[in-house]
């Protein structure tokens, strides 16, 4: 007979499905609600009047098939069943629906349930499933859009702080506190040499601060194994979207989703186990 713990994990991974499928609209809406917001203060600055366009939000308007318009009803929106049992295929025209959808609910409903699964149904549990959601929303929308929104880094970076202050994470306030300070200044320093150097732009400010984020939620020891980490993610998918054509027009790559990898590594291995896996 399964126990309560394994109750817990499982209703938690089922709610990490239903996340991870409102991380999909995530993902896709919030960087075209950031160029409606940037276009209207854009107007606004210039005196222009603010372009007229229907409401578009997280909420309104429903999911709609990208090919053909059609409107996804409630029983072709349960996560990963409908995408298996519409064989992955718009119902209405048949034009294929991206695999991403289901790989970001199922990804999600892996990390709830190992959460939960790990510290319990408690705060700590909890909180570690929030941080989970942003890390793979904040990856996703980086990797899309070279972008790493404000309204996600910094509610991560404040949630990692009240976390450490009410217990839940393990780590002291203060060093939660200057983890984040360390985060930010020391990819800023970075930056900001950089661009000494090479009158280039190396990385953006949504950068530092979501390392900065992440040193709130694992304190400042956590840097290096994280940095290091990320380094080494970036440098092999790197070298591998460069032997297989699949780097973006300029090369870039984006730092952003690399940083979140290493920060799910941190939470399910720890980062003591990061610095022994790459010898040091």
């Amino acid at each position: 007979m399964f126990g309560s713990a394994a109750i817990d994990a499982g209703l938690a991974g089922i709610l990490g499905l239903l996340v991870g499928s409102f991380l999909n609209v995530v993902i896709y809406r919030l960087p075209k609600m950031l160029e409606r917001q940037w276009a209207a203060e854009c107007a606004d600055f210039s005196g222009q009047p603010a372009p007229v366009a229907p409401p578009f939000n997280l909420m309104v308007p429903r999911s709609r098939c990208g090919h053909c318009g059609h409107q996804i009803r409630w029983y072709e929106n349960i996560p990963v069943v409908s995408w298996l049992v519409l064989r992955g295929k718009c119902s209405a025209c048949g034009k294929p629906i991206g695999i991403r959808y289901p790989v970001v609910e199922l990804v999600t409903g892996a990390l709830f349930l190992y959460c939960i699964h790990r510290w319990g149904a408690t705060p700590t549990g909890l909180a570690w499933c929030g941080f989970s959601a942003a890390i793979v929303a904040l990856a996703l929308i980086d990797w899309d859009t070279t972008l790493l929104p404000d309204d996600v880094t910094l509610p991560l970076l404040w949630a990692g702080l009240i976390a450490a202050a009410l217990r839940w994470t393990g780590v002291p306030l203060s060093q939660a506190l200057w983890g984040a300070v360390a985060g930010y200044l020391s990819l800023w320093l970075v930056y900001q040499g950089f661009k000494l150097l090479t009158g280039k732009e190396g990385m953006g400010y949504g950068d530092f601060k979501l390392f900065a984020a992440l040193g709130a939620w694992f304190g400042w020891q956590a840097l290096v194994p994280i940095i290091l980490m990320a380094s080494v993610i970036g440098a092999v998918v790197g070298i591998a979207l460069k032997f297989t054509s699949g780097l973006r027009e300029g090369g870039h790559v984006p730092f952003g989703p690399f940083l979140a990898a290493a920060g799910l590594t941190a939470m399910i291995f720890g980062p003591e186990s990061i610095l022994r896996a790459i010898g040091l």
